[in-house]
């Protein structure tokens, strides 16, 4: 039987939208839960699932990062969020009976638990402890949209850029002795998704943070060697947990 261990707590700043599904349960209900499917492994790129596509299973994602996006008409495609261990895809789809909504896919090697749909939902209905733990996730991820379209109104697109990488450096990144290397890996067309922007204003704004020496940049990699230049652009406090390295001051 496939086991995860939770890596935050309720003590973690509150059970906000970056607090997994599977953190939010007892773990009697959790690992009742995972019991009910069968264990399953992607390749990094590989697609788990695809938006329009109809649903017979929710995944529960035990190790690795996955990108959420969705494609419109014109085959624009935006970066919604990023998913990894603890936290459940698929799940909306599931309950509503519609189409899935988005495309889930792997960043790196992914271990995910897929669980049909009527297990899950037979699941929730003998189960109102983790019926209300999925409906508490669900409105943390509500308020997190609406707060992400209420700074998209706000903000510039150079600022929410300088947010999102705040953010990234936050939420999943590595200390080196160089800076903050980001461990999932996003291409300019990703970033790009992410705050609304297009391919070649990321590219315009990465070789502005780059002439900088506020990021270095590779291909799918970044290191942000100066934070407290993305938060001079952000306009925002100094983010928690993450101090500015010594260097020169900005130009």
């Amino acid at each position: 039987m496939t086991t995860w261990t939770p890596a935050y707590s309720p003590d973690d700043g509150g059970l906000d939208d970056r607090v997994p599904f599977l953190a939010r349960l007892e773990s009697e209900d959790r690992s009742a839960l995972l019991a009910l499917g069968r264990t399953l492994d992607f390749t990094p790129r590989t697609i788990l699932i695809r938006q329009h596509e109809p649903s017979a299973h929710v995944l529960f994602l035990v190790h690795g990062w996955t990108k959420v996006t969705a494609s419109a008409a014109n085959g624009y495609e935006a970066l919604l969020a990023l998913r990894g261990p603890g936290d459940v895809v698929g799940e909306s789809a599931a309950l509503t009976g519609r189409s899935r909504s988005a495309t889930v896919t792997a960043l790196e090697e992914v271990r995910a638990v897929a669980v049909e749909r009527e297990r899950f939902r037979d699941f929730l209905g003998r189960s109102p402890a983790v019926s209300f733990a999925l409906l508490g996730l669900t409105a943390d991820r509500t308020r997190a949209a609406d707060r992400r379209r209420l700074e998209f109104a706000s903000l510039s697109v150079r600022e929410r850029f300088a947010v999102l990488l705040l953010d990234l450096a936050r939420t999943h990144g590595r200390r080196t002795p160089a800076g903050i290397e980001l461990a999932v890996p996003l291409s300019k067309q990703e970033l790009a998704g992410s705050v609304g922007a297009s391919r070649e204003m990321v590219q315009r704004l990465l070789k502005e943070l780059r002439d900088k020496d506020a990021v270095a940049t590779g291909r799918r990699t970044m290191l942000i060697m100066r934070p407290d230049i993305l938060r001079r652009i952000a306009a925002t406090d100094p983010a928690p947990g993450i101090p500015s390295p010594p260097g020169p001051s900005e130009r």
